[in-house]
């Protein structure tokens, strides 16, 4: 069975509602995306999505779109623009239910087909868990999607210890998804922002899951990293080097390149022999298929980009489907 992990859902209606409870600070937040994707790739991605919002919201284009592509299964996750990490805690806290009711209601027209992953407030530690349990066990969705980062709390932050225990706990899958780039105007062209802002943005997200030491912790978190991890996977060796000659890179307890066999990988990085890279270094049991559907920086022909590849026939089939089944196989059920 073949599985895209990496699907997006837009939820206008919860945006919407989300922006009038907090008028102030969704404008704000506006303010800031201009200011660091610049006005052209604002517009740019307005369009897009305009174009493509039927694909974004109806299930109906969605099995239609995954008959298309040969794929049988799919991971609905919502847009990224959903985890609003400006939201003051009473309104994240029910965005985030809302958002995981939304998910269950989208993907339980096609049980069979589709498997949700909900949102989780986590700017605001203290109630990540609880929202975890209702996308979990209160919804029924296989796990959660993240940011790389929310305001002041990275993912190396001792407050979300509880999270990632409870996770683990779970069985949960973990879609680290970057909302934004910190790098803010540097990026403000050339689509810059996303080209090169979100392989950032997973690069150091998984950096500080890796020297806090939170995998070594929390040796069953199912952490999975879109984009193929951005630019970590294939620098990694600079990691290592750090952990081996510097005192304070040795917050982990082995060298940052054996964390990668810890974590999985999708195929979202547009390059054969990126993806072959990627096999190689994290292992062919640890990478998954991902499209990024629908947006136009997603791959149009998954399947056809991992059989194109040059990968070996049982590192294909890991890849397009046997992975993905494997995650999801042992996770708790509500």
């Amino acid at each position: 069975m073949i599985a895209d992990v990496h699907a997006h859902l837009l939820l206008p209606v919860l945006q919407v509602e989300v922006e009038r409870r907090a008028p102030e600070a969704a404008k704000a937040a506006a303010e800031l995306e201009l200011r660091r994707n610049g006005p052209a790739s604002i517009a740019a991605s307005g369009r897009m999505i305009g174009e493509r919002i039927v694909r974004l919201t109806d299930v109906r284009a969605r099995l239609a779109a995954m008959d298309e592509q040969g794929v049988d299964m799919q991971w609905v996750s919502p847009s990224p623009n959903h985890f609003a990490p400006w939201a003051p805690e009473g309104l994240a806290v029910w965005l985030a239910c809302e958002a995981n009711r939304m998910v269950a209601e989208h993907v339980g027209h096609a049980p069979d087909r589709l498997v949700g992953l909900g949102i989780v407030p986590l700017q605001h530690p203290e109630r990540i868990v609880e929202c975890l349990d209702d996308a979990v066990l209160g919804r029924g969705l296989a796990g959660v999607e993240i940011s790389s980062s929310a305001g002041d709390v990275e993912l190396s932050d001792p407050r979300l210890e509880p999270f990632w225990a409870r996770a683990a706990e779970l069985r949960a899958v973990v879609l680290l998804h970057p909302f934004g780039c910190s790098l803010d105007e540097r990026l403000d062209r050339f689509y810059l922002s996303n080209t090169v802002g979100q392989p950032v943005e997973n690069a150091v997200a998984l950096s500080h899951l890796i020297f806090a030491g939170v995998l070594d912790r929390h040796p069953d978190l199912r952490i999975v990293a879109v984009h193929g991890g951005g630019y970590l996977p294939t620098a990694i060796g600079r990691s290592d080097r750090a952990w081996s000659v510097r005192p304070e890179a040795r917050g982990c307890e082995h060298p940052p390149s054996t964390y990668l066999r810890r974590l999985w990988f999708d195929t979202v990085v547009h390059d054969a022999a990126a993806l072959r890279a990627l096999v190689a270094v994290a292992g062919p049991d640890r990478v998954v298929l991902g499209s990024d559907y629908p947006f136009d920086m997603g791959e149009d022909d998954p399947v056809g980009f991992v059989r194109g590849a040059g990968l070996d026939d049982d590192v294909t089939a890991a890849v397009l489907g046997g992975n993905a089944a494997s995650l999801l196989s042992t996770r708790v059920r509500a």
